[in-house]
Formats: structure tokens, sequence, C-alpha cells
């Protein structure tokens, strides 16, 4: 009995060292955890989309949803504007560390002269959503039957500038198509009211739209530019140049997050999209899910990326691409691939395959 008082004034020294000992081995098994207050905070960058969110921006928005972006030392903020000429004069202004933009878009700004020397470091679409989407009722089926029929395009529409070259290439008079330049809020209920024949669009929001204005599939042809020897990459991230410079870590981090971003987007697309609709107004899941497996399967998930993995380009083809684009825009300077692409930021193929 005489020993019990002694041993109960043991028992917080006793508890103390056991609890020190816990702590000096969970710091032995995590060391990370361990040093958590030594670590820098997050770098804060911003990223510019040229459009309001929709289902083809899951591996970005994905990316923050699922900590990739945090996992890289980096807090993403996301901002809107109206079109890629005004996402790609932020980045020139330093406003905007990245952005999201049409390549296309790209090659017109550097080819202007005495423009910032910016480029793409990641290109998410390897073929460009470009495309006549068409009734099939009004007598289109093919590239072939446009000749003659009522074409409705959107005043900032990029696509209707690679018409040119795709119609030589197709041997189709440019000529023999009536472009009605229209707003793009109108384009597809003109279309669905049969004003118009067909549209210059994005195929994955154009087609997925009139589908879910009630235009049945059967009824719609999709002339995608690719299909008819359109050489051009679609959307791509652009970096500002003096930031890349200064943080080329920070630029390799935020591409490596995007990569595991469209991996996740298309080895899970129904959680990307669940993502992406708690961030929308209004948006509707099922037309949202029909637009990210519409981008992954025409735009992202190519038989050239199956090959050589994500982000990067073909240098040839990239230079065939600026050609086309130089057939109906007048280059001050034409660009090269060089300027228009900087492959320096990927990691290595083996980490942008897709398994």
């Amino acid at each position: 009995m005489t020993k019990t008082p002694a041993f109960r004034c043991m028992l917080p020294v006793l508890l103390t060292s056991f609890l020190a000992s816990l702590v000096a081995f969970a710091a032995v098994l995590c060391p990370a955890a361990a040093d958590d207050s030594k670590r820098p905070p997050p770098l804060s960058l911003t990223l510019t989309f040229d459009r309001p969110l929709e289902a083809s921006m899951a591996p970005f928005v994905s990316a923050s949803s699922h900590g990739l972006f945090a996992a890289e030392g980096l807090s993403v903020r996301n901002d809107f504007v109206g079109g890629s000429t005004e996402a790609i004069a932020r980045v020139a202004a330093g406003t905007s560390e990245f952005a999201l933009v049409d390549l296309n878009e790209l090659i017109r700004f550097r080819s202007k002269g005495n423009t910032p020397p910016i480029r793409a470091v990641f290109v998410l679409f390897n073929q460009a959503p470009y495309a006549f989407v068409a009734r099939k009722s009004r007598g289109i089926r093919a590239l072939s039957d446009i000749e003659g029929k009522k074409v409705g395009v959107a005043e900032s529409d990029l696509s209707i500038h690679l018409w040119p070259a795709l119609a030589r290439q197709n041997g189709l008079k440019k000529s023999g198509v009536k472009m009605y330049r229209m707003s793009a809020a109108v384009r597809e209920p003109i279309l669905s009211a049969g004003q118009v024949d067909a549209v210059a669009g994005f195929s994955y929001l154009s087609a997925v739209n009139l589908r879910d204005r009630g235009v049945p599939a059967s009824d719609l042809a999709v002339l995608r530019y690719n299909d008819y020897g359109c050489e051009a990459y679609g959307f791509a991230v652009i970096v500002n140049p003096a930031f890349a410079a200064v943080k080329p870590v920070a630029v390799k981090a935020f591409v490596r997050a995007v990569i595991a971003g469209t991996h996740f987007a298309i080895r899970h697309p129904d959680a990307a999209v669940d993502d992406v609709i708690t961030r929308m107004d209004d948006g509707k899941r099922d037309l949202e899910l029909e637009r990210l497996r519409t981008v992954i399967s025409d735009n992202i998930l190519t038989g050239e990326v199956r090959r050589d993995g994500l982000g990067g380009v073909d240098p040839d083809r990239l230079e065939r691409s600026i050609d086309q684009v130089g057939e109906d825009f007048k280059f001050r300077k034409r660009p090269v691939a060089a300027d228009i692409f900087d492959d320096g930021f990927l990691p290595p193929i083996g980490g942008r395959l897709i398994n």
C-alpha cells in the first residue's frame, strides 16, 4: 500500500516521457508533417480563361479541387474574360501569369511584331475543335455539301479564318459559302429554327448545345476541320515570359499539376464534371458530362497524344498550321514554331503518357 502514492507521483513523468517519445517517433515517420511550420506559403498565381466556365476546363478545376496545385506549392485563382485576345493581353501585361487560349490566336498575336515573347507551355487540345455543325435535313452530310449554303458565324469566331485553307485543300470555292455574321448567343437558336443551314463553331459547344435544344442527333452533321486536312492545335496554356524567366520551377510545377488534372478528367469524367458543376451557375450535369466526353475523345485524347503524351506539339505540324492561319491573315512577320511553343517546361514523355 505504501508504494501506491509514489507510483502515482511518477505517472505525470512517465506520461510526459511517453508523449515525447511518440512525437519523436511520428517525426521520424512523417518528417514533412514535422516541418510544416518551415514550409514557405504557397505561391499565388492567376489563370485566366477566355470564356465562361464549362466542362472543357475540367482538368484545371479538378487540379484545384483535388489539391494537385496545392501539392506543387501553388495557389491558383481563376479569372474569366471575353475571348483569347483579351486573355493574351492580360498575360502580356503581367496581370495574369497563365491563360488558356486558342493557340491560333497566339499565332496571330505573335505575327504582329514587337510583341512580348509569349509562348505556350502546354497544349490541352491536340486538335482544334473547329467544325461546321449542319442539319442533314438541309442537304449537308459532307464538307462538299457546304457550297451554296447559308452558314451562321459568330463575330468573334476564329474558326472562320481557317476556312480559306480548308476550302483550298478540299477543292471548294471559299466564296461559294454565304457567311452570316451574328452573335454567338443566337448561333445555335438560328440553326435549330432553320434560318441557316449550318453554323461554324466549336464541335463540343455547338453540337452539344443543339442536341440540348431538341435537334435530333440523327439530323446533325458535325464536319470537323481536322477530318478535312486542318492541322491546327486548339486550346493551350500560355505564360507571362518575365514570370517564366524568374520562376521556371513554378511553371514546371503548374504544368505537372495540369497534366495530373487532365489524367484525372480522362479517367474520372463523372467526378471531374461534378467538380465543374459545383462552380457553375445553373449548370446542367448531363449536358456538361456529354461536353467533357466529346472534348476528351475528339480534342484531347488523339492518336498523337496516345503515342507522344499530353501537352506537346509536333514542330512540323505546328509549322504547317501557321501557314494555314496565314492564308486568311496577313503576317507582319511570320512566326515559327519556336516562337509559339516552348517544350522546356514539360516533364519527360513517360510522365505525360496516358496509361
